[in-house]
């Protein structure tokens, strides 16, 4: 089941939180959505949760609007919001059970929901306790109880991690692992960049409202923002991939950095340290006949390695840090 967000606006007022946000959410993939605060990432999850609409543009599963049939995407969306439960005076069973009823499930189906998404969430050892009585983790357990509970095929989930101690992060972070593994479409925003590194298997980066970035993060094959610059978009998905390598000359590196940049798929070099780093347009084979190049020119070679980017240097190399 795919989630397309096509041209997004939210205005409120004066202030655009959200412009023009286009991105696509594909079957069994892990998304981390990454941006400084006010960035407009809550806002686009709301809207792709039927909580709130756009000012423009469109949210379509699977090519239907949600925006003209919100009740379509209810059923197959789950979302855990960035606030927790707020009933307190009732137990984690009749919480579970509420939600799984406001899905319409009923008798049978309704017992082996709640059933098992207490299972699946530890949460068996605690059903009958009231929400007053549990932890932050605990409470953020329930929370994505309730987002599992109808068994959806798309889960967003707004910085499920915010304030809880290491053992509860890394509890959660097994789960949300586990849904990934299961075939489950997950969108997950979090400021916490290296556990996302760990779960995600790609990033969407948005901030003062538009998107810098969407891509994988596996394999440092990366989209090249330079180009949907020049195009004046803020859409990288359809833009040529990039690898990124590091060179080490014997000797200065001045005659190396002149020939990197006469060579074909060459994007941009920049000293690091001791090496250069050369931005590079294409795959493996253009990699490869960078190589070649350089040693057709004679020019000595130490050492000619890919850099593996994290989310923490793509979030601080692709964002500027301005504010809404």
């Amino acid at each position: 089941m795919q989630l397309h967000v096509q041209n997004l606006t939210r205005t409120f007022g004066a202030v655009h939180a959200v412009k023009g946000a286009s991105f696509a959410l594909n079957p069994g993939r892990v998304y981390g959505f990454v941006g400084p605060n006010g960035a407009g990432k809550t806002t686009t999850m709301r809207i792709m949760a039927t909580l709130d609409e756009p000012t423009s543009g469109d949210v379509l599963l699977d090519g239907v609007s949600i925006v003209d049939y919100p009740e379509i995407a209810r059923k197959a969306i789950g979302f855990m919001p960035d606030t927790l439960p707020a009933h307190s005076d009732i137990t984690v069973r009749e919480y579970v059970d509420f939600f799984a009823r406001a899905h319409g499930l009923r008798h049978a189906p309704l017992r082996q929901a709640v059933a098992s998404v207490e299972a699946f969430t530890g949460l068996e050892p605690l059903r009958d306790k009231t929400l007053r009585t549990l932890s932050k983790g605990m409470r953020q357990r329930v929370s994505l109880a309730r987002a599992l509970v109808h068994d959806p095929q798309v889960l967003i989930l707004d910085e499920p991690a915010a304030g809880l101690d290491p053992r509860a992060r890394v509890e959660l972070r097994e789960l949300v692992s586990a849904l990934g593994d299961a075939g489950k479409t997950l969108l997950i925003s979090s400021h916490i960049l290296t556990e996302l590194s760990e779960i995600c298997t790609d990033v969407i980066i948005i901030e003062t409202g538009s998107i810098l970035r969407c891509s994988p993060l596996r394999g440092n094959n990366r989209q090249t923002e330079d180009a949907a610059a020049e195009k004046g978009t803020d859409d990288t998905s359809e833009s040529a991939p990039l690898r990124t390598v590091a060179i080490r000359p014997l000797g200065p590196p001045d005659k190396l950095h002149r020939a990197l940049l006469e060579l074909p798929h060459v994007r941009q070099v920049r000293p690091v340290a001791n090496e250069l780093h050369a931005d590079i347009e294409g795959d493996e084979p253009e990699t490869a006949a960078v190589l070649r190049l350089l040693v057709e020119r004679n020019i000595a070679l130490l050492a000619f390695y890919p850099v593996e980017e994290n989310l923490e240097t793509i979030f601080m190399r692709v964002t500027k840090g301005e504010l809404a």
